[in-house]
């Protein structure tokens, strides 16, 4: 109870103060993955505010919750129905610093807590990145950098690389690990986007038994491609569209080493995803 009211106390800053902030948004997602034998459902909400300290610093934090609901109607482990419902916290701050007229440096810390039903401190875990962006022309830039993720399915050292380009006024393009995007806007209400990345997630389970294999963890992970559309409404809300296919999928109990004690073997899926934004 005490560790819901930290939590719920966090969301709570979080809102107020981004009230007091020049730019912020807020964000609800509903995405739906149906495959042969399993079902993912997963819904979000969350709240970003940045503040420009000055001109050379800059502070945006996310607070952010998600649900995943797993509905296994044509699989043999829908017997094990303590695996149906999941749960995740997290807490991003970033910070930007310009460096120099052409380079910024960023760094980033996301607490988190990822649990099945039951909250408490070992469903904790910390993660983090750093980069470094640098201007090479009016077109392009890089950044590079590394961070420790969870894009795998559980959280891991990554590199980071990605090479942006401007290829007009209306449309953009940025290549790189784990993440990918070609935007194309005809106007400012409406945003065309396609996108590839590597992503995933965990969450500690409540109880090891003989009926989960005495596995400690679950872990997601996939390669998603996706269309995005993001209408602008009016001048502060935004619906977005997304339609998609996951590859790779991989959906697993694993123990306390990481090693894979039971494999759902899922097979691949379609994703469709809508969401709604206001942004100021």
């Amino acid at each position: 109870m005490r560790i819901r009211l930290l939590i719920c106390f966090v969301f709570t800053i979080s809102f107020y103060n981004m009230k007091a902030q020049e730019t912020f948004s807020a964000n609800v997602n509903l995405k739906t993955e149906p495959t042969d034998k399993i079902d993912f459902n997963e819904s979000g909400v969350s709240v970003l505010f940045s503040k420009k300290i000055n001109t050379k610093n800059q502070l945006t934090n996310t607070t952010a919750y998600s649900k995943l609901n797993i509905n296994y109607e044509l699989d043999p482990f829908s017997s094990n129905e303590n695996l149906d419902r999941f749960n995740q916290f997290q807490n991003k701050t970033d910070y930007l610093f310009q460096a120099s007229e052409k380079k910024k440096l960023q760094f980033s810390v996301t607490p988190m807590f990822s649990f099945q039903q039951n909250l408490n401190f070992s469903d904790f875990t910390l993660l983090g990145s750093f980069e470094v962006n640098q201007q090479l022309n009016s077109n392009i830039n890089v950044s590079i950098g590394a961070a420790r993720s969870n894009i795998f399915g559980t959280p891991k050292f990554i590199p980071l690389l990605t090479v942006n380009y401007l290829l007009s006024e209306k449309s953009t393009i940025s290549v790189g690990f784990p993440d990918s995007k070609i935007s194309y806007s005809n106007n400012i209400r409406n945003k065309f986007s396609l996108t590839n990345s590597f992503n995933g997630s965990f969450y500690y389970l409540d109880q090891k038994s003989e009926s989960n294999y005495n596995a400690s963890k679950m872990s997601l992970s996939q390669m998603t491609s996706a269309f995005e559309y993001e209408r602008n409404v009016d001048s502060n809300w935004f619906l977005n569209f997304k339609a998609g296919y996951d590859f790779n999928k991989n959906y697993k109990l694993i123990d306390s080493e990481d090693n894979t004690v039971y494999n759902f073997d899922t097979g691949n899926g379609y994703i469709f995803g809508i969401g709604i934004k206001y942004k100021q």
